[in-house]
């Protein structure tokens, strides 16, 4: 038990003992669940079709590939801001269009609705997160040999059963590195929370790290922020872990 500023007095394992009676913790770890879900459907399935969709040379398609990508050189920061700004209840950009076609009635208050603040965070990181996924996947098409495209062809198999069958497959390696990457990302989710609702409206768009940073530095309950910090960690680690036993499994049987 600690406020950073008297005497830390230990108090054992009563930090998590709390946690686990808190219900802020559990609606942050649901949060970091609907995060992963997202991330696991939204990101990896546009930037996979876009990598299928841009996987020839030519100039249109390195300048679109290079436009997809550029979110990755923007900070946090910006994108919560240009979203933050997307999101506005008047003059927002989704209200405004939504108005223009007819579709008033499907405006919302993005982020003060607490049914669909963290989703609407989520977008704004999943808009960043497609281009690099999209990278990693262009990566992995090109090491995939062309002839066994080509003799699926010409055996008659059609686009969907040559992607089901040989190049969904052989891009199992990149599918596993994206899936642990992603899955640490929802954990360590913290930036586009704090920058465009702060956990807000209530706790309905808190995250574990946010959540860990709120207690921490702005309540001043440095003992209950680290024992959330170590949840955290903890939960990090159970996937890679996974994942390192994954790859060495692949290499042994390599």
């Amino acid at each position: 038990n600690w406020d950073g500023i008297t005497a830390p007095i230990f108090i054992g394992l009563k930090n998590y003992q709390r946690l686990l009676g808190d219900r802020v913790f559990y609606t942050a770890l649901v949060n970091n669940v609907k995060v992963l879900c997202v991330f696991l459907t939204v990101p990896i399935a546009g930037g996979l079709g876009l990598a299928l969709l841009f996987n020839r040379p030519a100039r249109t398609v390195n300048f679109l590939k290079s436009a997809i990508y550029s979110p990755m050189a923007l900070s946090f920061v910006v994108i919560g801001l240009i979203w933050s700004w997307f999101y506005l209840p008047n003059e927002g950009l989704f209200n405004t269009l939504l108005k223009s076609f007819g579709l008033g009635f499907l405006a919302q208050s993005w982020l003060s609705n607490a049914q669909i603040s963290i989703f609407s965070v989520t977008a704004a990181a999943s808009w960043r997160q497609i281009g690099y996924i999209m990278i990693l996947y262009l990566a992995g098409l090109q090491t995939i040999d062309p002839t066994l495209v080509e003799a699926a062809r010409v055996d008659g198999a059609s686009p969907w059963q040559v992607f089901r069958s040989i190049v969904f497959p052989l891009l199992a390696p990149i599918t596993t590195i994206i899936v642990v990457v992603t899955v640490i990302d929802s954990l360590q989710f913290f930036d586009l929370v704090y920058i465009m609702t702060q956990g807000g409206p209530g706790y309905a768009s808190t995250v574990l790290a946010n959540f860990m940073y709120t207690e921490a530095f702005t309540n001043f309950r440095y003992g209950y922020g680290a024992a959330i910090a170590v949840v955290q960690f903890l939960l990090s680690f159970i996937f890679i872990v996974i994942y390192l036993t994954s790859m060495i499994r692949k290499g042994t049987d390599n």
